[in-house]
């Protein structure tokens, strides 16, 4: 027997376990998981190569393209840099008002641009504004991105989840959603978190980090791994440089400086002549300055008073300086080691230490795989900073300088985005024509350069909606969102409308902690709808309840990217998220439900 022989239902569902597995098990990155799904979905003739295809083409997913690039063009004109001069001046003191505040700020800017940048662009922000207030930061950070997972669900613009939602809604023949469409329960909905978390959060989170102005070398325990040693006149080193002797790839040190008679020769280093009497500044591990005492002739100067605050000082007042950098999602670092990388030649930096979620990792981190929200604590001149503040790679913890953004084009950039709301909102354009437009209008103004388009869009997400829309019509031609349907209303088909709602929204949020919320949208709404119309209830009020709750993701720090991002940052434990994130999610589930009801009705 061949699979054209077996029950397309059975194939569907074969193909969706493993699909559901391989998205937990990450055994590739998600975008790609998603196009495996449709390229299997196509062989099996479960859909057909126009239909594998669609999604590429589709409006959603030309949308969400559309959105990443009128953002980069608001963050690009520097707009956000008068908002953030705000969060400075009105943020108050105590971690109550401070969350609020930073709240009323990012929750209006998360329900217009993707709150994937918003946190990109407000982690610096809020790192420094914490040391400034004398705040730990990590008791802003997780309600920070709570706040902008809130934020979106205000408007359709704020995720890409809304708008796969509403191209979802196309296919199953209603109407697309407006831009304001749920806007009415987004409100509520925004300001029941914006409470729960102002004053709740403070007394839940702990202070994983001491309160500002503390040294990142102390910060990442490197008083163990820095060290003075001196080329004796016996050394086999004089006469070589760093890079013919190899010492920093055989021995895993980094050499940060070179003193040679009072003067200091940072980085680079590598084609540096050795002479008697050097002493150079490294970072290694006892056990390796041991060894190459005893190879290469070397003393280690015993007296040497590892001072981190002096050492930070003296790096960033001169041409080096020490700052933290996080690995985004959309890295192509992902997966590689900084070996294979050649991160010192590609970036002119050093990596002294990297801090994975609560694991602080300082030996032979060279050959470990690079992962999304890995932080790495980088010295380089500060040259090379500019080049790490304007790559996609990489997000440098700091304020980005204003010299590089186009101020003068800011207006005009506002103008663009409030026309593409404006339009779009009172039906006078579809939103992809009005988002296209305005893209366009953005190149041709100067707000965005032509070669800045490609680099402002997310395509892991455009390649996961394009992956993912197919596997939605393979479940409608089978007709296996009819049949998990039927038998779904054989368990819950004594629960009221309302309760059926909560069952929707609860087994959305908990299938989003372990999935995308792009693929919970596009799993859950074709059911809930075929179970709405199934018992005669309102198929719009269904699709709410599962957009909303697929951006319901509270528990942990894998369950959306904003809080894969500011996991290291914070210095959280796993747990940490659950701790504020599950009374808010169970508030949702029951408040959510019922807000739809007394909005919208059954």
């Amino acid at each position: 027997m061949n699979w054209l022989d077996i029950s397309p239902i059975f194939l569907t569902l074969t193909v969706l376990i493993v699909a559901l597995i391989a998205f937990i098990a990450e055994w590739l990155p998600v975008d790609l998981t998603s196009l495996s799904i449709t390229v299997v979905l196509m062989i099996l003739g479960l859909v057909s190569p126009n239909e594998g295809i669609s999604g590429f083409g589709n409006s959603a997913t030309i949308t969400v393209m559309a959105m990443f690039i009128l953002s980069a063009g608001i963050t690009k004109t520097g707009i956000l840099n008068i908002i953030r001069d705000w969060l400075i001046q009105w943020g108050g003191k105590n971690p109550t008002q401070q969350i609020f505040t930073l709240g009323m700020i990012v929750g209006p800017i998360s329900a217009f641009i993707n709150n994937t940048a918003v946190v990109a662009i407000f982690l610096p922000i809020v790192e420094q504004w914490s040391k400034q207030a004398k705040v730990s930061i990590s008791k802003l950070l997780i309600p920070m991105s709570f706040l902008t997972i809130l934020g979106g669900l205000i408007t359709l613009l704020g995720t890409s989840t809304n708008i796969l939602a509403s191209g979802i809604a196309v296919q199953l023949g209603y109407p697309e959603f407006g831009i304001f469409q749920f806007t009415k329960l987004g409100l509520p909905v925004f300001f029941i978190g914006l409470i729960y978390l102002s004053i709740a959060s403070p007394k839940l989170l702990p202070a994983r980090k001491p309160p500002g102005g503390e040294s990142l070398a102390e910060d990442y325990e490197l008083k163990e791994y820095v060290s003075e040693m001196i080329i004796p006149p016996k050394s086999s080193l004089i006469g070589q440089t760093l890079r013919s002797s190899e010492i920093q790839r055989k021995f895993d040190l980094d050499v940060l400086e070179i003193i040679r008679n009072d003067t200091h020769f940072p980085p680079p280093l590598a084609d540096k002549v050795l002479a008697v009497g050097d002493i150079l500044l490294v970072r290694g591990s006892r056990s390796n300055l041991l060894n190459i005492k005893d190879e290469r002739g070397v003393e280690i100067l015993a007296d040497f008073k590892f001072n981190s605050q002096e050492l930070e000082e003296q790096n960033n007042s001169q041409e080096e300086k020490i700052a933290e950098v996080l690995i985004l999602s959309n890295s192509r670092l992902i997966g590689s080691s900084l070996k294979d990388l050649r991160f010192r030649q590609r970036y002119n930096a050093t990596v002294l230490a990297v801090r994975r979620g609560q694991e602080l990792i300082r030996e032979r981190f060279g050959k470990i795989p690079l992962k999304f929200g890995d932080l790495l604590l980088i010295q380089a001149p500060k040259d090379s900073f500019i080049g790490l503040q304007t790559t996609r790679e990489l997000l440098v913890l700091e304020e980005k300088n204003r010299e590089g953004l186009r101020q003068n084009k800011a207006g005009i950039a506002l103008a663009i985005v409030l026309t593409v709301i404006f339009t779009s909102a009172f039906n006078f354009v579809p939103i992809l024509v009005s988002s296209l437009a305005g893209v366009l209008i953005m190149v041709i103004t100067g707000c965005l350069k032509p070669g800045e388009v490609y680099g402002s869009v997310r395509w892991d997400i455009i390649f996961l909606l394009a992956g993912l829309i197919p596997l939605g019509i393979a479940m409608d031609n089978s007709g296996t969102n009819q049949w998990l349907a039927d038998n779904l209303l054989k368990v819950a088909g004594n629960l009221s409308g309302y309760w059926i709602l909560v069952l929707f929204y609860f087994a959305t949020s908990m299938l989003t902690e372990v999935l995308s919320n792009n693929a919970a949208v596009v799993l859950m709404i074709p059911i809930a709808v075929k179970v709405a119309e199934t018992i005669g209830l309102e198929p719009l009020s269904f699709m709410y309840a599962v957009t909303f709750a697929a951006s319901n993701s509270y528990l942990a720090p894998i369950g959306y990217q904003t809080n894969t991002m500011v996991y290291a940052p914070g210095g959280y434990k796993f747990l940490d998220y659950t701790r504020v994130g599950l009374p808010l999610t169970l508030t949702l589930t029951f408040t959510v439900p019922l807000l739809i009801v007394k909005i919208y009705g059954l």
